[in-house]
C-alpha cells in the first residue's frame, strides 16, 4: 500500500469518526436534551413560560388525567423546573424569597408526601403576604425557617435536590415570575457549583435557628398567623 492510499485511508477513517461522534451527541441530546452523555447535568430554562396543563407531572404513569382547557403535553420551561424538583427522592433544600406560586407549592407538599426530607428557608416579610404558601408547608409539617434579622431580606433563589443537583437564577417562585417576568435558571450537577450553595444553605439554616436567638418574640408574632392559618390565602 502506498503512503498516499495510506493518507487517504486514515483521513477518511477521521471523517467517519467525527461523523459517528456528531451523531452519537445528536441523538444522545435528542433523548436527553438536558443532560451532556460526557458531564454532569447542565440545564438552562427562560421565563416567561408558556401556560399549560402540568397534572401529569405530579401522576407519573398516567397520562394526562387532567381534563381542564389548558394545553396538555407542552415542554416549557415551568414543566421543566417541575420534572427536576419531582426528581427528588432523599431531599429538598429550598432557599427562595417569595413564594406564592401554588403548582410549586404542590410539588413541594408531594414530595414531603412521600417521605422526602424537606427544609424552606424564606424572608421573614414576604412569607406572609397575601397568597404565601408558607403557612401551608407549616401545617403540613415542613420545617420552616426565615431571616431572622430584622433589616436584611432573605433574597436568595435556589433549591438543592437530593444535595447534588442546584436550582438557581433570577426566578421567584410566583406566578408573576413565571408567566409575566423575563427570568432565567439554572439547573447543574456540577459538583464545583453545587458544593458553595450546599455549604451556604447549611450556613443559613443553622444561622436561623431561633432556638440560637434569644430574642425572637416578633418572630413568634409574625409566624402565628400562619400555623393557625389566619394569614393564609
Amino acid at each position: 500500500m502506498s503512503l498516499r492510499q495510506l493518507l487517504k485511508m486514515l483521513g477518511l477513517g477521521a471523517v467517519a469518526l467525527t461523523l459517528g461522534v456528531e451523531w452519537l451527541d445528536w441523538l444522545a441530546r435528542r433523548l436527553r436534551p438536558w443532560r451532556s452523555p460526557w458531564g454532569p447535568l447542565k440545564e438552562v430554562l427562560f421565563f416567561p413560560s408558556p401556560i399549560s396543563c402540568v397534572e401529569h407531572l405530579y401522576s407519573p404513569g398516567q397520562a394526562f388525567p387532567c381534563l381542564c382547557p389548558l394545553p396538555h403535553g407542552l415542554d416549557t420551561s415551568f414543566s421543566r423546573l417541575l420534572v427536576h424538583l419531582l426528581s427528588a427522592h432523599v431531599s429538598l433544600d429550598l432557599c427562595v424569597f417569595a413564594f406564592s406560586h401554588t403548582e410549586l407549592s404542590k410539588a413541594v407538599l408531594l414530595l414531603h408526601c412521600r417521605g422526602v426530607a424537606v427544609r424552606v428557608l424564606t424572608d421573614r416579610d414576604y412569607m406572609s403576604i397575601t397568597g404565601s404558601q408558607i403557612g401551608a408547608l407549616r401545617r403540613a409539617g415542613i420545617d420552616v425557617r426565615h431571616e431572622m434579622s430584622k433589616v436584611v431580606h432573605m433574597h436568595n433563589k435556589f433549591a438543592l435536590v437530593d444535595g447534588k443537583k442546584l436550582i438557581t437564577g433570577s426566578l421567584n417562585w410566583t406566578v408573576t415570575a413565571v408567566q409575566s417576568n423575563m427570568e432565567n435558571v439554572i439547573v447543574t450537577e456540577e459538583p464545583e457549583l453545587v458544593r458553595p450553595y450546599r455549604d451556604e444553605f447549611h450556613r443559613l439554616w443553622e444561622a436561623n435557628n431561633p432556638a440560637n436567638h434569644k430574642h425572637h418574640s416578633s418572630s413568634a408574632t409574625a409566624t402565628k398567623g400562619l400555623l393557625t392559618g389566619e394569614s393564609d390565602m
